[in-house]
């Protein structure tokens, strides 16, 4: 939690607190900031600082992206998809791995392999997407092809990369 925290406000402080994730409040029991409640309700985006209903075009591609990125670190997944599903680049290999990383941390793998799949077929170099394809074979029990992704992203960006390290780690412990 607190590297996704550390996250939000390093996207906060590049692209502007409303554009970057939904907003969060304390709940009236006293939750620490570092328990956030969404203030938004699940059909809402952020715009301007306010919940706005999610309809296309109620933002840009690229504030919908992190807003859905976030949401989906965050764990609200199936939100997470229907923030990134209102993007109109339908062929932006960073919301394909997000929407497929929702589904994938949702339990529904063969939805999940799907969209890395679209993603990797646009950018076959996007490593991420490799590592969370990766991961989810992991989870689904295929060691043999997490492993074939393992040995993708060594060819694109070495065995030091953190994708390649985060990868190598899931692999070895078995966790997803």
């Amino acid at each position: 939690m607190k590297i996704h925290l550390v996250l939000v406000t390093i996207l906060a402080l590049t692209f502007g607190a409303a554009s970057v994730a939904p907003s969060f409040a304390m709940d009236s029991g006293g939750t620490s900031d570092t328990n956030p409640k969404p203030k938004c309700k699940k059909n809402e985006v952020v715009k301007n600082g306010k919940c706005k209903p999610k309809n296309p075009g109620v933002l840009p591609d690229e504030d919908l992206y992190q807003q859905g990125r976030n949401l989906a670190l965050s764990g609200e997944y199936d939100w997470a998809i229907g923030v990134l599903e209102l993007v109109s680049n339908k062929q932006d290999p960073r919301v394909l791995n997000y929407i497929g990383y929702s589904h994938r941390k949702a339990g529904r793998f063969d939805e999940a392999f799907r969209y890395y799949h679209k993603a990797l077929e646009i950018d076959p170099n996007f490593v991420l997407a490799r590592e969370y394809l990766g991961e989810g074979y992991v989870a689904a029990g295929r060691v043999d092809l997490a492993k074939v992704q393992l040995n993708e992203i060594a060819s694109r960006c070495g065995t030091t990369c953190e994708e390649y390290q985060e990868l190598a780690e899931h692999i070895e412990t078995g966790v997803n």
